[in-house]
């Protein structure tokens, strides 16, 4: 027969593996849960791909424009009237022929396995990659200018 202090050593090891395994399936539980809700590449698809390379194929040109602008901003005009320009033009290809690339394979995931674009992403290389869209020229319609938005009436 156990006495009585064995018993309740017992019980209070049993108490505390429960809580302990409580506790940390908590913690381990909902991280993993929180994961598999919005996955990074979510956003990235087939349709995202194909308008993604019908703008770079169309709208690739205005590189040209913006390539030199910032190198006549940065550099002077001398360096904007060749280098600008070359450089443009070269980006302008690259991105006519990512968007061409897009457009035939836009059903499958053909970058890395996934609906990326293949183009070398702008964030470790500031001057030399590539945004998701070609830029814009003039006004850039992301910005809010107005104070009304949606149907609201100007009459109060």
């Amino acid at each position: 027969m156990d006495s009585p202090i064995r018993s309740s050593n017992a019980s209070l090891r049993f108490r505390l593996l429960l809580i302990a395994l409580l506790a940390s399936s908590c913690f381990f539980g909902s991280s993993g849960f929180a994961d598999i809700q919005d996955p990074p590449m979510n956003d990235q698809g087939p349709i995202r791909k194909l308008s993604r390379g019908l703008a770079n194929l169309f709208g690739g040109a205005t590189e040209v424009m913006v390539t030199w602008d910032a190198k006549n901003s940065g550099q002077g005009n001398s360096a904007a009237a060749f280098h600008g320009v070359v450089d443009g033009v070269w980006r302008t290809l690259m991105r006519m022929g990512a968007g061409f690339y897009e457009v035939v394979t836009f059903p499958v995931p053909s970058t890395r396995g996934s609906y990326a674009s293949p183009l070398p992403s702008c964030a470790p290389w500031v001057n030399n990659g590539y945004e998701e869209f070609p830029p814009e020229l003039g006004f850039e319609s992301r910005f809010p200018y107005t104070r009304i938005s949606g149907y609201q009436s100007r009459v109060p």
